[in-house]
């Protein structure tokens, strides 16, 4: 088995590894979209693009919530 032989088996496994990584990762995600204390931080994903001053609150506050 020569390099450039050598390099290609290498070049393939990675591939292949890190196919399956990011994968995993990706169903990862979807499986457990709330944390340990039950936020769903999809909600947040796109409060950068809907920041104007009339629109809704991501998360509305309620007055009677202590802080």
């Amino acid at each position: 088995m020569d390099f450039n032989e050598f390099a290609a088996y290498a070049y393939f496994f990675l591939v292949v590894f890190l196919v399956v990584v990011t994968y995993s990762y990706i169903y990862h995600l979807y499986t457990k979209k709330k944390d340990s204390s039950g936020v769903d931080y999809e909600h947040y994903s796109d409060m950068a693009l809907k920041d104007d001053i009339g629109d809704t609150p991501v998360k509305p506050v309620s007055k009677t919530e202590e802080k």
